[in-house]
């Protein structure tokens, strides 16, 4: 039975809920960005103020408020919890399918829309963000719908699309700052250049969403500015700076290190869009709407090999273009007017096995983690007690890699068969299976050997009257997880004052282990109480 539109929308709506909202809430949120977010959200409920970001109830000038307020509106529906955190995204996820369906659909055809959502959604990174509570997910959808709109308008000469793309550009400059509308003008630029400007645009256009887009992006700006903020605005703008010249808080990299990043984890996508960058001489809409994705690419590869900070999901919004290069390549390949390449092949096998392997290895670290240990090869002490957790491991774990590995023979099989269509579904079906079943299944077990020991402290002393604070170390898990409220003391943050000062209530202190003596010789009223995967947990008695 052939779907209608609405049909399909709804199965979209359906299977991408079932994917996304399971789950959410399985397992902590992982320090920094994940806490980092959640705080800000929960500290907006506690003190009301939602027009200022705050971390430790202190201005947090690093983001604008949007993904914040998100958060804290989930908060007040589910609490104060991980679930609350993340579903925003899950949100997202379902949202951003439906635009990938409606775009493929208008510019191809009904086969092409479900090809490029079962890619988007059956590869490993896009699919895993939209599980999680960090900010990137919802930035990429603006960015991307700001850049289509542009093109709308840049087709049609439509003021309704000028309208549409300047909202989601602010909308992405509300949600993470002035590199959305960076990434948008780039694209846009660099698209015009390669068709040679062939394009009127009325200077009222120009107005027209300039208009719009201070009205979206400023406005929390200019809230601000009129509350008496300028500061913040010149920190926030000082912050952003300092991300393309600086590796900020140590997240450095090599300079190709978004290539690997796409390459490995946009998997089994980013194989099919190698071949989608071959440059295309038609002028229809859809060979234009192609080259502004190579272009779109190109800018986020290109800028954020620049920019020195070196994290994951800087370079996501490129999953948008890689994912719709590799549609347009998978449906060229079904309708046989490309080859299913050898190299394609063996590259996809070779990369599935490899991956399913790793996590079926992984699934047994249990048996292996003493023998890494004998051997030597950990010197970080802290890393050697962590993994002599008791991460719960049931055996289950295997699952993942054997469909994995499972998904890439059966692509082989009916690939030698010419049987396109059944490869690319069993393939993208059994990596979005391996991705679903790994967070549900390893990532919880992989968190016991990281902070769960920690989190786990400060839970059990949330909600007390006491100083909680990590030692040695950069944290915001003891802020969501130990609940703390706005203190008095002025010195409450203060390193000396709560191991060595006249402190007025019992404080509890988190140390890593190969900080301890420095800390405990330092310090010697800072007792241990206990330790526990490479934390050791310590308190001091208030003075009388």
């Amino acid at each position: 039975m052939k779907l209608s539109y609405r049909q399909s929308q709804l199965l979209i709506v359906f299977l991408s809920a079932l994917l996304f909202i399971p789950f959410l809430g399985q397992v902590h949120l992982f320090d920094w960005d994940e806490i980092n977010f959640a705080e800000s959200a929960r500290e907006m409920l506690i003190t009301g103020n939602w027009l200022e970001v705050q971390v430790d109830f202190e201005t947090f000038w690093e983001k604008p408020p949007l993904f914040i307020w998100m958060q804290a509106i989930s908060m007040k529906i589910f609490g104060i919890n991980e679930f609350a955190a993340r579903f925003p995204n899950a949100i997202c996820g379902i949202l951003s399918l439906l635009v990938l369906f409606h775009i493929g659909n208008r510019l191809y055809n009904r086969q092409y829309a479900w090809i490029w959502v079962l890619v988007y959604v059956g590869s490993f990174l896009p699919f895993f963000y939209f599980k999680s509570g960090i900010i990137d997910p919802w930035f990429n959808l603006f960015i991307f719908l700001g850049i289509y709109y542009l093109f709308r308008y840049l087709t049609l000469r439509n003021l309704w699309f000028v309208s549409l793309g300047a909202m989601f550009t602010g909308l992405a400059v509300l949600t993470k700052g002035p590199v959305g509308a960076l990434i948008v003008g780039l694209s846009m630029l660099a698209y015009l250049f390669i068709i040679r400007f062939k394009v009127k645009i009325k200077f009222q256009d120009i107005l027209l969403f300039l208009l719009v887009f201070s009205l979206f992006g400023g406005l929390w700006f200019i809230l601000m500015l009129l509350n008496g903020n300028s500061e913040m605005i010149v920190d926030f703008v000082a912050y952003q700076i300092r991300l393309f010249q600086t590796e900020d808080a140590g997240h450095g990299g090599f300079l190709f290190y978004h290539f690997v990043v796409l390459l490995f984890g946009v998997f089994p996508a980013s194989i099919f869009a190698l071949k989608g960058f071959r440059f295309t001489k038609a002028k229809s809409e859809r060979a234009n709407f192609k080259r502004l994705m190579q272009v779109l690419f190109f800018v986020v590869l290109i800028l954020f090999t620049i920019v020195k900070t070196k994290i994951v999901h800087y370079s996501s919004m490129a999953y948008f273009p890689m994912t719709y290069l590799a549609a347009y390549v998978i449906l060229n390949i079904v309708n046989r007017n490309y080859k299913l390449s050898r190299w394609m092949k063996v590259s996809i096998t070779a990369l599935g096995t490899f991956y399913a392997l790793l996590l079926i290895i992984l699934s047994n670290f249990d048996s292996l983690k003493s023998r890494l240990i004998n051997t030597g090869a950990f010197d970080d002490p802290f890393a050697e007690a962590a993994i002599q957790a008791n991460a719960g491991w049931t055996g289950f774990e295997i699952l993942p890699g054997i469909i994995l590995l499972a998904a890439v023979i059966t692509f082989l099989i009916f690939a030698i068969q010419k049987r396109r269509m059944h490869a690319i579904v069993s393939l993208f079906v059994g990596s979005l299976l391996f991705v679903q079943l790994s967070m549900i299944l390893i990532v919880p077990r992989i968190e016991r050997y990281s902070q769960h020991a920690a989190i786990e402290f400060y839970k059990a002393h949330a909600g007390e009257d006491v100083y909680m604070r990590p030692v040695g170390f950069k944290s915001y898990a003891h802020l969501f997880y130990f609940q703390k409220t706005v203190q008095k003391h002025p010195s409450h943050n203060n390193e000396f004052w709560l191991m060595a000062g006249d402190i007025d209530k019992h404080a509890y202190f988190v140390i890593k282990i190969q900080h301890l003596e420095k800390y405990l010789k330092k310090y010697p009223e800072v007792t241990e109480i206990y330790r526990k995967n490479g934390f050791v947990f310590c308190e001091r008695e208030k003075k009388n």
